[in-house]
């Protein structure tokens, strides 16, 4: 039983590791998102709904460090909103 603790742990600071990747890429942090990359935005009228819309970041709009809602972004196409997520792919391949 002894022998299995390392293990435990191991696997314990694997998933806690992962956690700590996650906050990161969720959009909070103004350092995680620049110009060109794709994200993806909840836009002021689908807050309620939790809606994503996926796009490619032109402009940085929140110029503080970190926000607790998501830096918040203006895609190529215009639309504005805070980011979401930064590690995606557009379901719909866009």
């Amino acid at each position: 039983m002894i022998r299995k603790c390392p293990v435990l742990l191991q696997g314990l600071t694997a998933i806690f590791l992962q956690l700590i990747i996650k906050i990161h890429m969720d959009g909070q942090y103004r350092k995680d998102i620049y110009p060109g990359q794709e994200v993806a935005i909840i836009l002021k009228k689908d807050q309620r709904s939790g809606k994503l819309t996926y796009g490619i970041v032109q402009d940085l709009l929140t110029s503080a460090a970190y926000h607790s809602r998501g830096i918040k972004v203006r895609l190529q196409d215009g639309q504005v909103g805070r980011v979401a997520e930064t590690d995606v792919v557009d379901p719909e391949g866009e």
